[in-house]
């Protein structure tokens, strides 16, 4: 039954008060430690007598219960799904490592560190490099790379992100000092990239760091500012130089094959030369043949008709005959070029038979007049 039923009498909780307003809150603080005072080391009676009893043992016991619990719970840890623990027993390492989960370690006997293994983490780095050919280049590049081994990371090495550093320093001054200028700036900066990963997880490995290099980026490389006026005018002097180059090779790819063409064509020429060459003399000898053979037949009148042929040659040729008497010194000149002209448009077609039959009608009667003249000579 309710204190403030009726019939439930005077029953406040907070005193015999009825409704004379809110509880006394010293009386209640009292009250308080009075309850402490007896549980911890006995109480004063209220005449001032002694009366002191000590701690009770159910009160031991749900001490005990109580520190055993808080003891318990906070030994209670969880690692997430992109953490690892490492768990150290009185300073030692434990060998396994911590698993996503809820864990228990006993607290003040184990320490358990948290390591994140699934970020990625980056690292920049800048360097004046010397090359291969000992010129002097400006390299900056970002290393990425996550924790692979908790324990490595968090035992073998004081400073892994120091090591790091001085790992990438040394890297890539090695594969810088092994490579020309040109391929650092140029195209070979894919190729120094995968160089540097691969000697730096190598590096890192060998000294137990527990880091893995996922990728390495070069973002810059470039001469030092000092003589960058200077490499720009290297470099545009090559360019003219490759542009010269292409020009050439263009000049070349167009003159050769016109070389060539016409090498071919004086070689067909001289083919289709010397073919002619030995047809004509394989006429001509076949003709001598044929020739001799008349000639072994009929002697005179053969060489008579070759005398003529030879004459008929010549004469096409020739504008001025002069024309040898025989038995004398008399020569007679004939001024061919002055018939042809009054021949007219068809001077160029000159009767050669007509022009042949007049000269040995000429001939005849030259040697006519000089058998006369010997017979009047003889007859004085």
């Amino acid at each position: 039954m309710a204190w403030n039923e009726s019939g439930g009498g005077d029953k406040d909780p907070w005193g015999n008060r009825g409704d004379q307003g809110p509880p006394d809150l010293d009386e209640a603080i009292r009250k308080l430690q009075g309850q402490l005072s007896g549980l911890f080391g006995g109480g004063k009676g209220a005449t001032g007598g002694g009366g002191g009893g000590g701690i009770s043992a159910g009160s031991i016991s749900l001490l005990l219960i109580v520190l055993a619990g808080l003891y318990v719970f906070s030994g209670v840890y969880q690692v997430d799904e992109q953490e690892r623990g490492v768990v150290f027993r009185f300073g030692k390492l434990m060998d396994q490592e911590v698993t996503p989960g809820l864990h228990w370690n006993p607290p003040l006997i184990d320490q358990v560190q948290l390591v994140n293994v699934t970020q990625v983490q980056s690292h920049s780095h800048q360097a004046s490099m010397l090359t291969k050919d000992e010129n002097i280049v400006d390299i900056s590049l970002t290393v990425q790379w996550v924790i692979a081994s908790a324990a490595d990371y968090l035992i073998n090495v004081r400073d892994p992100k120091k090591s790091l550093d001085q790992a990438t320093e040394s890297a890539l001054r090695h594969v810088a000092g092994s490579s020309t200028m040109d391929q650092v700036i140029t195209d070979g900066r894919e190729a120094i990239a995968i160089e540097v990963q691969e000697r730096l997880r190598t590096y890192l490995k060998s000294y137990g760091t527990g880091i893995d290099i996922t990728k390495v980026n070069i973002d810059r490389s470039a001469p030092p500012v000092q003589v960058q006026d200077a490499f720009n005018d290297v470099q545009k002097a090559k360019e003219d130089q490759q542009k010269f180059i292409n020009q050439a090779t263009a000049y070349s790819q167009q003159v050769v094959p016109e070389a060539r063409g016409k090498a071919q064509r004086q070689l067909e020429e001289a083919q289709a030369y010397r073919d002619r060459v030995i047809a004509r003399s394989e006429g001509e000898a076949e003709r001598f043949e044929k020739l001799l053979n008349e000639y072994s037949l009929a002697k005179q009148v053969t060489r008579d008709r070759l005398y003529i042929d030879a004459l008929e040659n010549v004469f096409k040729n020739a504008s001025k005959v002069m024309v040898d008497v025989e038995g004398g010194n008399n020569m007679m000149y004939l001024p061919l070029d002055k018939l042809t002209q009054q021949s007219g448009s068809n001077a160029s077609n000159v009767d050669v038979t007509a022009l042949r039959r007049e000269m040995e009608q000429l001939r005849r009667d030259v040697s006519s007049s000089r058998t006369n003249i010997n017979n009047r000579n003889r007859s004085n």
